[in-house]
């Protein structure tokens, strides 16, 4: 029997128990009938307005099986396709002095579903991302060691890409400079790192670096995101190594208390953005803060810079 149809058949019992009270309590009135009929309407109406509740509430409860049903499978897709993320390291070299980066991030994705653009590899973007990969360009200005096992984040002498808002093939440099030297109105020795670039009709570099969006349809509708990161040999066109990685939004892209979905996602993902860093750092949320210059690290890995 469905809710509906219990509520009437407890208004109908109701209707029988109402009834034998109010005629005892009104069967000395000439007009019982009359009172009958309206004691027993009211107390009718009353249970019915209380049962037309319960419909409302059985929706709600199906809805909220459903999300949960929704989130188990989702972090289920997830866990099964960590089986085959990670870093895949064919071959290393040392002394590299430069890399080609055969495409430039633009787009830093926090909440867009079923955008393509890679929100597992969110990174700085357009001339940030290059800086990231240049000499000197981390943690500039810090006069305290890094601690124990930190990444080096060490950089390259110069990087090469296409401008994505030209189409002009660049190489790009970075130096530190005294901006008082030229202009007066910066305060003497405060220093600032800065890129230089410079248009060149071919590329010199050996190695490029590659990051797609790798996710399907069926992922991304379980906000999942999916991402490949290469190193690849540009004289024979040899993926020389890849990091593949996943990561879900456990609460399937909720924005409850102003959250970002794919900001959340990285407390969700494999290889975890905290592995490169001592575990004394280490948490179980926020890992975002680790995403940027995730690209620079893993290709550092593979490529060891010239010092």
């Amino acid at each position: 029997m469905n809710v509906i149809a219990k509520c009437y058949a407890e208004v109908q019992k109701m209707k029988m128990q109402d009834t034998k009270i109010i005629d005892s309590s009104f069967s000395e009135r000439q007009s019982s009938e009359r009172w009958r009929i309206v004691a027993t309407s009211l107390l009718s109406l009353a249970l019915l307005v209380a049962c037309g509740n319960a419909p409302q509430k059985q929706e709600t409860a199906t809805q909220d099986r459903l999300i949960l049903a929704k989130r188990e499978r989702g972090m289920e897709m997830w866990k099964a396709r960590c089986q085959k993320s990670g870093e895949s390291i064919r071959k290393t070299l040392k002394d590299v002095q430069g890399i080609y980066l055969i495409n430039v991030r633009t787009d830093q994705n926090l909440d867009n579903q079923f955008a393509l653009n890679d929100p597992y590899g969110l990174d700085l973007v357009g001339d940030g991302y290059i800086e990231t990969f240049l000499q000197g360009s981390y943690g500039f200005g810090r006069n305290a060691p890094w601690p124990a096992e930190w990444p080096a984040h060490k950089g390259y002498r110069f990087v090469e890409a296409k401008d994505p808002r030209d189409g002009q093939l660049y190489r790009y440099t970075g130096r530190v400079e005294e901006p008082w030297q030229n202009d007066k109105r910066f305060l003497k020795g405060y220093l600032r790192y800065v890129i230089d670039r410079a248009p060149i009709n071919e590329r010199t570099a050996q190695f490029g670096v590659r990051y797609d969006d790798i996710s399907t349809r069926e992922e991304r509708e379980y906000w999942i995101a999916a991402s490949s990161l290469k190193v690849v040999d540009l004289s024979n066109d040899e993926v020389i190594a890849e990091r593949v990685g996943y990561m879900v939004d456990w609460a399937q892209g909720s924005r409850a208390g102003g959250r970002s979905p794919w900001l959340f996602a990285a407390d969700n993902a494999c290889p975890d953005f905290d592995r490169d860093f001592p575990e004394s750092v280490r948490t179980s949320n926020h890992k975002n803060r680790n995403q940027p210059r995730q690209a620079q690290r893993f290709v550092e890995k593979v490529l060891k810079p010239l010092p």
